[in-house]
């Protein structure tokens, strides 16, 4: 098992204790999501230690789907921006690590409240034009879920992208087809994602092993290769809801359900400890 292998294990261990101990959140999309975070947090975004709100010259990142903060919370105090400990307080009152996440508490790594789903894009968007107002040459990052794009702010946000030719943003679409009331064809289906993007005027890459760690480090590569060049960059990622514990994947069911005291042994025997539980 290599590093990455071993903070995805690790990682998926957390989001299903964090959730089952306050019986509540979201393990599904946190478990799709997990390596692309990984490998996003570890392998692609330049980075300070020294967090600050502003960002300057570094790399940020926006979760739009704000539900998914078990994954966020691991990843962040995984990759060492606030004590691991921590993770212990998810969802408690005071606690620093609510459902979704917010930023009265100062929690670093954070640097909005999200979670109102189809807001992350604009935020985004603001940050990026930022950057470029100010010389700053980074990448602006974002996560949204495919159900989240049934938001109408998201295309005035995607419009207004390619219009401004800010291409200094990777905006990553979780593509598992699921979200809390169904599949997303039931509940409202969307078509082509894709074509609706390019015809938005972005440049669109898919990545069909969403969930392999190295499909995703050559996608993210490429998409920084394509960043600086008059187009926003959307990637599509298409994942599976639960992924790595074997009766919560492939189905919405587990959108936002905490596993009971034996569903949670089952699903830590599958993911073995690899860098010490909290």
């Amino acid at each position: 098992m290599n590093k990455l292998e071993s903070i995805v294990s690790q990682t998926r261990r957390d989001i299903l204790r964090m959730v089952h101990k306050v019986n509540s959140g979201h393990p599904g999309g946190s478990l799709g999501c997990t390596e692309f975070l990984v490998v996003l947090y570890n392998e692609i975004m330049d980075l300070k230690t020294d967090f600050k709100m502003d960002g300057t010259n570094e790399d940020l990142f926006f979760l739009s789907n704000g539900h998914i903060s078990p994954v966020f919370y691991s990843v962040l105090a995984r990759r060492g921006y606030f004590p691991v400990e921590e993770l212990n307080t998810f969802r408690l009152i005071n606690s620093r690590l609510q459902g979704h996440p917010t930023t009265h508490e100062g929690l670093p790594g954070v640097r909005i409240a999200s979670g109102s789903l189809g807001q992350g894009m604009s935020v985004a968007l603001g940050a990026a034009q930022a950057k470029k107002l100010n010389g700053d040459s980074k990448i602006v990052y974002t996560l949204h879920g495919d159900g989240e794009l049934q938001e109408g702010q998201n295309w005035e946000a995607i419009m207004y992208a390619s219009a401004k030719k800010v291409d200094n943003l990777i905006a990553t679409i979780d593509l598992n087809g699921q979200q809390i009331d169904g599949s997303t064809d039931d509940v409202l289906p969307m078509g082509s994602i894709k074509a609706k993007f390019e015809a938005f005027g972005w440049d669109v890459l898919e990545i069909k092993e969403g969930n392999n760690l190295e499909a995703i480090k050559n996608g993210y590569k490429n998409a920084k290769s394509r960043s600086g060049k008059g187009k926003p960059v959307c990637v599509l990622l298409e994942t599976v809801m639960g992924n790595g514990v074997d009766f919560m994947m492939y189905t919405h069911a587990w959108h936002g359900k905490a596993p009971n005291d034996e569903q949670l042994a089952n699903g830590l025997a599958q993911n073995p400890e690899t860098l010490g539980d909290y």
